[in-house]
């Protein structure tokens, strides 16, 4: 069974549509994905930014913040669902009400509402930070979210959208597994010429 490993940070609409095909995939393959946070908050760190993108990263802390404190406190199985319910509200829910998206989604999962209060500190910066890192060692930090890694190989992205379905959805992550056994690939790349189409990245078929 392979082992996936997925890096995300919620306030990216690509990594939020790479891991709607990430769900589709478990419900069409063998795989064990795991889930995980990285920041792009931290990633852009001492960078020259134009106002409207570091305003966007400012407000990105936390709930990456939130995320690996319910990890740290509840297991990195509540990453996922919440992950989910904060993603659902801001992506295809086009809402920006960050403070409400994050106790919102802990009610929803049933995680303690105590847990936002970490938004706004740097009680779990490090831990935050060790798991961006994880994920930076795999591919540099020449890259963004999301980062999967199969079977310890990682890639930046794939950058989709929509996101696969059914059998698709499972023909993508075969080719992508396929590259990971190759040694010396690094990157495919060509101009994005859409948006992230969110009206088709539901949650896999029942």
């Amino acid at each position: 069974m392979p082992v996936v490993d997925f890096w995300f940070d919620p306030a990216c609409p690509w990594a939020w549509m790479t891991s709607r095909w990430m769900l589709e995939v478990e419900a069409v393959r063998d795989v064990e994905v795991r889930w995980h946070v990285m920041s792009l908050s931290v990633l852009n760190e001492g960078r020259d930014l134009d106002d409207d993108y570091r305003r966007l990263m400012d407000g990105a802390w936390g709930p990456v913040r939130v995320l690996v404190a319910a990890a740290r406190d509840h297991g990195d199985e509540v990453l996922e669902p919440l992950y989910t319910a904060m993603g659902t509200r801001r992506h295809p829910g086009g809402r920006t009400d960050t403070d409400a998206i994050v106790a919102e989604s802990l009610a929803e999962v049933g995680l303690p509402a105590a847990l936002a209060d970490v938004a706004a500190g740097q009680e779990v910066d490090d831990l935050l930070r060790a798991s961006h890192a994880r994920a930076m060692d795999l591919v540099g930090d020449e890259v963004g979210t999301p980062v999967v890694a199969i079977d310890g190989v990682g890639f930046f992205g794939p950058v989709i959208t929509p996101a696969p379905r059914g059998d698709a959805a499972g023909r993508l992550f075969d080719g992508l597994a396929l590259v990971t056994g190759v040694p010396g690939f690094y990157e495919l790349k060509r101009t994005r010429t859409q948006g992230p189409v969110f009206d088709t990245a539901a949650l896999p078929h029942a």
